[in-house]
């Protein structure tokens, strides 16, 4: 399992959450198994995502079906990023 995290601006929290919502069978597709999100009063997102195979999941990212999701869902595109939790601390 790889573990993400991914932010971005959005023209309507509000409206972002309930498209984003509806968009479960693209996460599936995308192997996420696990999402979690906030969302602002300024309209930013940031969302905590566990993936199965991380080179779909990318793929799919880039995909039409994804961009249109996002262009539904109010998501400016060009504030988008993903980072992949690659270090750790243990307690």
């Amino acid at each position: 399992m790889t573990r993400l995290v991914i932010t971005a601006q959005v023209e309507d929290g509000v409206e972002w959450e309930e498209g984003f919502r509806t968009h479960l069978d693209l996460f599936r597709e995308m192997t996420v198994t696990a999402t979690h999100f906030a969302v602002t009063d300024e309209n930013e997102v940031a969302l905590y995502e566990e993936v199965t195979d991380l080179d779909k999941y990318f793929s799919i990212m880039e995909s039409p079906a994804t961009a249109e999701a996002m262009a539904h869902d109010g998501v400016k595109r060009d504030t988008v990023r993903v980072f992949v939790l690659d270090k750790e601390v243990a307690f």
